[in-house]
């Protein structure tokens, strides 16, 4: 803008605002053009703060689209056949592999972050049951039988025991349930990890192995005989 230029847009604007024209040099006239340009009644149209960002996000995404379009063997049909193998691949995995689960560390593999007793798993076990809520049943049972065996010393306190590990170690004193107390363990894992459901019998098969392991009595090691004597 020339001076002559800019002293006349000046002019123009001090004259439409009513005041009287005066001659202002080039710099002062390019500082009062943008002090009145920047006025609320020049920009009562403009888009807000969101529309501005959403129209910078959707620029860049054409840009990206654009160059990823050049940069594709085929160009812009191309990209669109990538784009739907990518897509035919994560349906096929997601079909393949079901829905992701959390894992569960293994310190919170049989316990919950809670301690009780297992007088306390016993009782919200039969709640569970009384809702046929079977899976839950199930799992606070066998809660219910580690922690029983902890309580009288047959089994060490250990937070990170998992269901396997606890019917291995305590099947050293109580033989006789063995059997039993894996096959509680393997339902336990079937309902908490593998998807399954469990129902009343399974539950029932449960509850009377902590029953029966309640009255069974221990057998002795060699060292713990000649303690007791």
């Amino acid at each position: 803008m020339s001076g002559a230029g800019g002293t006349t847009a000046v002019r123009l604007l001090i004259h439409a605002s009513g005041d009287i024209p005066v001659d202002t040099p080039r710099v002062p006239a390019r500082e009062a053009a943008k002090h009145e340009l920047s006025k609320p009644m020049y920009h009562e149209n403009d888009p807000n703060l969101l529309q501005r960002g959403l129209d910078r996000l959707w620029d860049w995404i054409g840009d990206l689209l654009a160059t990823a379009s050049g940069a594709a063997p085929g160009g812009p049909i191309g990209l669109i056949v990538l784009v739907l193998l990518v897509i035919g691949l994560v349906a096929a995995l997601w079909w393949r592999l079901g829905t992701p689960r959390r894992t569960v560390p293994s310190a919170d593999a049989l316990f919950d972050d809670s301690p009780r007793s297992a007088a306390e798993h016993r009782k919200a076990a039969e709640a569970h049951a009384a809702a046929q809520r079977w899976n839950e049943a199930v799992q606070e049972r066998m809660r219910a039988i580690v922690r029983s065996l902890e309580e009288r010393a047959l089994l060490d306190p250990r937070p990170g025991r998992t269901a396997d590990e606890a019917a291995a170690e305590a099947g050293r004193p109580l033989p006789a349930h063995a059997t039993r107390l894996h096959a509680a363990a393997r339902e336990f894992d079937d309902v908490t990890y593998g998807g399954r459901t469990a129902d009343q019998q399974a539950y029932l098969a449960v509850r009377a192995l902590d029953l029966d392991l309640e009255a069974a009595k221990p057998l002795l090691t060699t060292a713990a005989r000649g303690a007791a004597e």
